[in-house]
């Protein structure tokens, strides 16, 4: 069974309705489609491939590398300065 995801924002490219875009993988064809349930305009997204790696990201990095002269942030309380 194919799961369909309907993308957050997304505005179809053929009749400009926003929010009416939902995706989907197709493992037998290696693909990722994209369909508007509003006029029914369908594309071919990207195609899967096994080498295929996820970009790197901060997000996804796993071993951060820290500049020497980073130093942490001292927060003042106005009210103490007086």
């Amino acid at each position: 069974m194919t799961i369909k995801r309907f993308i957050a924002g997304a505005v179809c490219q053929a009749c400009g309705q926003q929010d009416k875009v939902r995706a989907w993988d197709d493992p037998n064809a290696q693909a990722m489609y994209r369909e508007c349930v509003a006029c029914g305009y369908t594309d071919v997204l990207a195609h899967a491939s096994e080498h295929t790696s996820e970009l790197l990201t901060r997000v996804n990095y796993t071993d951060p590398v820290f500049d020497e002269d980073v130093s942490p942030v001292r927060i003042l309380d106005p009210r103490s300065m007086h």
